[in-house]
């Protein structure tokens, strides 16, 4: 059945929406966001204990409040009264928490979560949206329905009130009833934590339905899109033919440098726009509002206030501190944030880079927790991103997925070295591939990082790096095997825990994923 399609009335409204986000003062909007917040939390434990009354600059804030970790907010302010937050560090009763875990050690973390929150990433959606119509218009994108590929949207109460459960169950339980038509997936699907018969029943709606646009983690994306292919029975992945109406196509969560050719290779018949956002448990940070060379733009007036702390300093005591007024291009900064959902200084683990000034534009380099620097290489995020990438495609293959750890040696003399398991989207890859495939990863490593070149001079602390190839399907066992499947779980690109990555690699072993190396 058709529905009503709106496209025509919200480009009206998307028109002066970008308008004003493109005449709006970076530096004055974030100062006057702060500072509401602030107000506004005077009273609050967390706005006594800092003295909030008094504060009237955004120096005089980072004067206050000192950087804080999920740690130091839960030993000092939520542990006591956890889950029932009132008055803590944000007015009122905290209703919801965003579940995430650390990729690499599983810790569950409780992020709050709360109503202001909640309209402040509506309108971040919103604006989205408005960037892909101005750009985009002959584009009708409200002329069908809307598919999120996310995690299980069943709450869990902690107590009366308050529940916790995925960012995406959060969203979902709470949008408007109004937006329903155009939205998927049905409550009742939504619900299911079984990842992979979601995925079946969904790619089912989508053989019958008129999909406009679809959003995911990629590597979820992937699977979904796999599973819609066999239903069709086509031999491609070809998005022309798999869902022929979509027009945007929203993707984020990692970083989409493995899956670009992949995905330009699936949408080459097709219509539609791919549009990539930073949103996070913390909050919804940036979102794509050109092509995907100009970095993402910063979102200047949705509750989140930031400061950039560089990456090497982040974990002294007096670790500079820059905001929009002072910030630099072309520096790995840690992002911090200030919400309102009560995080003040909030050290969120990512790293990013800006490309842009006006309007402020990053690309996400990694995670604090991804650099790999076990024998001093100093390698972030974005430099292993690069260097996989670009091996994979001049040996004429694309990435699935990959992680990365390292092997200290026993022998104090012997180097160490880097062990690649690497999940290539081809089911056959060659010896000749294979050891091209290390030899380029290396060389270009050694481009990207300086460090990483002096410690593989002539082998002095660290070898070439080694290559573990696994099958298709490989990592989306491993994830299941975890119970992480789907969803906003992803796959860690660096292992630093010798017994998480040994678990890793004997599972592999042991269940036969590894891809046995055939001649070429």
């Amino acid at each position: 059945m058709a529905i009503f399609d709106p496209t025509s009335i919200f480009r009206l409204y998307a028109s002066r929406r970008v308008n004003k986000l493109n005449k709006l003062d970076p530096v004055a909007a974030q100062e006057k966001l702060l500072l509401g917040m602030v107000r506004k939390c005077s009273a609050t434990k967390f706005g006594r204990a800092h003295n909030f009354s008094s504060i009237k600059t955004v120096r005089d804030f980072q004067r206050a409040v000192g950087l804080r970790t999920y740690e130091d907010f839960w030993l000092e302010f939520w542990k006591d009264s956890f889950p029932l937050l009132e008055h803590c560090s944000w007015p009122g009763t905290i209703p919801f928490f965003a579940l995430t875990s650390g990729t690499t050690t599983g810790t569950t973390k409780y992020i709050p979560f709360t109503r202001e929150m909640m309209r402040a990433n509506s309108r971040a959606g919103l604006d989205l949206l408005s960037f892909h119509v101005v750009s985009q218009i002959d584009s009708t994108v409200c002329s069908g329905k809307s598919l999120m590929l996310g995690g299980s949207s069943d709450l869990n109460e902690l107590a009366p009130g308050i529940h916790s459960g995925d960012l995406s169950g959060i969203v979902t339980q709470n949008m408007p009833a109004w937006v329903s038509p155009w939205s998927l997936p049905p409550r009742s699907i939504g619900l299911m934590k079984d990842w992979e018969k979601k995925i079946t029943l969904l790619a089912e709606i989508a053989v019958r339905e008129k999909i406009t646009a679809i959003s995911g983690v990629p590597s979820w994306l992937n699977l979904f899109l796999a599973r819609l292919t066999e239903l069709k029975g086509v031999q491609d992945t070809d998005l022309g033919e798999l869902l022929p109406d979509l027009q945007l196509l929203i993707h984020g969560g990692v970083s989409f440098m493995p899956y670009r050719q992949q995905y330009e290779r699936f949408l080459q018949n097709s219509n539609a726009e791919m549009r990539e956002v930073y949103p996070a448990s913390e909050g919804f940070i940036a979102m794509a509002d050109g092509s995907h060379h100009q970095g993402l733009r910063l979102c200047l007036d949705h509750g989140l206030f930031y400061e950039f702390v560089p990456a090497d300093d982040v974990n002294q005591v007096n670790a500079p501190r820059h905001w929009l007024q002072n910030f630099e291009t072309d520096l790995n900064y840690a992002l911090v944030v200030s919400s309102c959902a009560g995080l003040w200084s909030y050290i969120i683990g990512d790293t990013v880079r800006f490309v842009n000034r006006h309007p402020p534009r990053l690309i996400v380099t990694g995670r604090l927790s991804y650099s790999l620097s076990v024998f001093g290489e100093h390698l972030i995020g974005e430099e292993l991103e690069t260097a996989v990438t670009s091996a994979a495609a001049e040996i004429g293959c694309s990435i699935n997925d990959y992680t990365v750890g390292a092997v200290v040696p026993q022998d104090p003399l012997s180097p160490g070295t880097h062990i690649f398991l690497v999940e290539f989207s081809q089911s056959i890859i060659s010896d000749e591939q294979q050891a091209d495939f290390v030899t380029l990863l290396d060389e270009q490593l050694g481009l990207l990082n300086d460090d990483y070149q002096a410690h593989r001079a002539e082998g002095y602390g660290l070898s070439k790096p080694r290559l573990t190839c696994l099958k298709p399907g490989a990592f989306e066992a491993w994830m299941k095997g975890r119970g992480k499947l789907g969803g906003q779980h992803k796959v860690p690109r660096v292992v630093l825990d010798p017994e998480l990555f040994g678990s890793l690699q004997k599972y592999m072993q042991d269940n036969n994923h590894e891809a046995l190396p055939e001649s070429s």
